[in-house]
């Protein structure tokens, strides 16, 4: 078992908690982004998504690793920084697009 926290993009909410509910099927502890009720880019102001920012980063650090969901390969900056965060703690990263390439998930 390990602990994982997924990053990407909110616009792949649906993968997001697709990969979400897989890992734990398989007997990971999964930590998500915060996805707004209302799928809405404009829910949170700059100050909240600062905090929720801040907020996933110290997921990572609790995690043994990260999941990046780069649908098509896409990495936005957010994620690109988390994943150098994630690097600078010698986490593991695991990506989407690899697993869907040898047909794991």
């Amino acid at each position: 078992m390990k602990v994982m926290t997924v990053c990407g993009s909110l616009t792949f909410k649906d993968e997001i908690m697709k990969v979400a509910v897989e890992m734990e099927l398989r007997g990971h502890v999964v930590l998500t982004p915060i996805i707004p009720a209302n799928h809405a880019k404009d829910a949170f102001s700059e100050a909240e998504l600062k905090i929720l920012g801040k907020m996933h980063k110290e997921k990572i650090k609790l995690s043994d690793g990260i999941f990046v969901v780069n649908v098509n390969s896409y990495i936005g900056n957010s994620t690109k920084s988390e994943i150098e965060f994630a690097k600078s703690l010698n986490k593991e990263i695991i990506y989407y697009t690899d697993l869907i390439e040898e047909h794991l998930i």
